[in-house]
């Protein structure tokens, strides 16, 4: 960075300090944590206190779940659930940042919450170390779902459009992904977008998987996961479907179908 925009963002923090918090002194902790958010034209102060009092639960702690718990927990998100029943293996590694060699056969919502914490000890972070059940939505401010199979998928989106819980779906495999975010009973739910199980979709164990593809497909889910949150503008009635290889970006259109098992009656 620049002297002159590290001066400029000074200035602004200052300024702002002076605005809405009038008593922090120049070593405000919460104000440099946060600052590179706070000084965003789309961003407030009133959505930053907005996230330090949201739940979010994150379903599954692999190769979406890491840069999305990542960077939850880094923004200030106030509560974060991790749902994940799995153990760390060596061949996680490449792409699921949260978990180290040392973590191999330790369980994955453990290993996750102990990097969570060090990255951020003002937030409250829970593991569940145990399958998904749709109990475990209830309280949610928002869910964002990383698993890797479409019947969790499924799952995850009936107990949201039940519960009236906003949600964030993906999915990775080899070089292309989806994100997809949901307002139950506003917008196009999971299963509208896609009513069935493809019969040929075959899985990261069967496809590959690179660890930047899931990087890249987990923080635009951990992106729009934010904007969730904060209230502003995100990928409702459409997902985006990423192709890395040929890095392609196209927005497809969807809309709520009244004879959806799964939102009809949200």
């Amino acid at each position: 960075m620049s002297s002159d925009r590290r001066e400029f963002l000074r200035g602004v923090v200052a300024g702002m300090r002076d605005a809405v918090r009038p008593e922090a002194d120049a070593s405000d902790p919460w104000l440099d944590r946060y600052s590179r958010q706070l000084v965003l034209p789309e961003w407030s102060e009133a959505a930053q206190r907005a996230l330090g009092e949201a739940s979010v639960l994150v379903v599954g702690a692999g190769a979406l779940g890491s840069p999305v718990a990542t960077y939850l927990a880094g923004a200030g998100v106030g509560r974060l659930g991790i749902v994940d029943d799995g153990d760390v293996e060596l061949s996680n590694l490449h792409r699921q940042h949260l978990h180290f060699t040392p973590d191999v056969g330790v369980p994955k919502a453990q290993s996750a919450v102990a990097k969570l914490g060090f990255l951020n000890p003002d937030i409250v972070v829970e593991p569940y170390q145990a399958p998904f059940a749709a109990a475990m939505v209830e309280g949610m401010d928002l869910v964002v779902d990383c698993t890797d199979t479409f019947a969790a998928r499924y799952a995850v989106n009936a107990a949201c459009c039940s519960a009236g819980v906003p949600l964030v779906e993906a999915g990775v495999v080899g070089m292309t992904g989806l994100v997809m975010a949901i307002r139950p009973g506003e917008t196009a739910c999971y299963r509208c977008a896609f009513p069935a199980e493809p019969a040929d979709a075959p899985s990261c164990a069967e496809a590959g998987v690179l660890g930047p593809a899931a990087g890249v497909i987990g923080s635009l889910q951990a992106l729009e996961a934010l904007k969730l949150l904060a209230g502003l503008p995100a990928l409702t009635d459409a997902f985006l479907q990423v192709d890395l290889a040929s890095l392609d970006f196209l927005r497809v259109a969807v809309r709520r179908r009244p004879e959806c098992p799964d939102c009809s009656a949200a």
